[in-house]
């Protein structure tokens, strides 16, 4: 009679195989383990430069203008730029000529 013989096991070549595939996954968790505490690192960093960021904004608000600001009354529409009458840019000024619609 031919039965399945009950004693058949993967052998050597089975366990070493096996054993690798658990090196390899314990090497990639440590290294994705190591990524998401970098991740989380600069995310905690960033979090907090945008939040001094925002607090030196909201104590800057009653300080005056913010730098790149134009002062009040200068524009556009008076013809003066940041550096006054006639600066480069300016409507009216030397060399500049009005947009054809």
């Amino acid at each position: 009679m031919n039965t399945p013989s009950t004693a058949v096991s993967p052998g050597i070549w089975g366990f070493i195989a096996f054993f690798v595939l658990a090196i390899a996954l314990w090497l990639l968790m440590r290294n994705m383990n190591a990524r998401m505490r970098r991740m989380s690192y600069r995310a905690q960093e960033r979090q907090q430069e945008a939040e001094a960021e925002a607090a030196g904004r909201r104590a800057g608000e009653d300080d005056g203008p913010v730098a790149g600001e134009q002062p009040p009354g200068a524009g556009p529409e008076t013809g003066q730029g940041p550096e006054g009458p006639g600066a480069p840019g300016a409507p009216g000024a030397p060399g500049v000529r009005p947009r054809q619609r």
